[in-house]
């Protein structure tokens, strides 16, 4: 499987998976890596790996078929957005229809949603007096966060946490979670049912 990984950061989940895809674990590679602006840490953990980059500029209607034409030159047939402050165009969903995913650093539908993100998310989380919080990998569509979920990993709100104690502990599960289920669909162990998403096992 061909993967484009979009991002804004710093790359941490493009790194897992590439790294997955380099052991072998992730039947697979990465043959592009999409950022939405030009100093994203993402951007020099792609040229230390030799995959081809691109940066977005300007609107997206105007970025959106420069990306198509990179995706369909890389002959990239899966995109996975880690960490992307971009809005997913209409017309690059309706190119990859159920082959676009996104990791959430909350439990959704909960703590979903525009402007949530980030740290954002993990305030809310402990400002509520949750007990757990985690991941979500989902299916995207054209709203925020709303597409059906692939899988999720929990984690304990502890007392005590801040912020940034809560965000180091998803953030661990997310490069675990991440490549597994990005794995599953190399594998073509994914099967999506309107709302309902089922991973089967690897001898089913």
């Amino acid at each position: 499987m061909n993967i484009a990984v979009f991002a804004s950061g710093g790359g941490s989940n493009f790194q897992a998976i590439a790294d997955a895809c380099v052991d072998g674990t992730i039947p697979g590679e990465i043959v592009l890596c999409v950022a939405s602006r030009p100093d994203a840490g993402v951007l020099k953990r792609a040229e230390k790996l030799g995959i081809l980059s691109m940066v977005l500029e300007g609107p997206s209607d105007e970025w959106t078929p420069q990306v198509i034409q990179r995706l369909n030159e890389t002959g990239a047939d899966f995109v996975a957005l880690a960490g992307f402050m971009k809005m997913i165009p209409s017309a690059l969903i309706a190119t990859y229809p159920g082959r676009i995913v996104n990791i959430h650093p909350a439990l959704l539908p909960d703590y979903g949603g525009k402007g949530m993100y980030g740290m954002h998310v993990h305030r809310a989380v402990i400002a509520a007096g949750e007990s757990e919080s985690g991941a979500t990998v989902h299916i995207v569509d054209e709203e925020y966060d709303t597409g059906p979920v692939v899988a999720q990993e929990r984690v304990p709100v502890l007392a005590g946490d801040s912020a940034e104690d809560l965000a180091a502990r998803v953030l661990r599960v997310e490069h675990s979670l991440y490549p597994a289920v990005v794995k599953a669909f190399a594998e073509g162990r994914v099967h999506i049912d309107g709302k309902q998403v089922t991973i089967h096992s690897p001898n089913s």
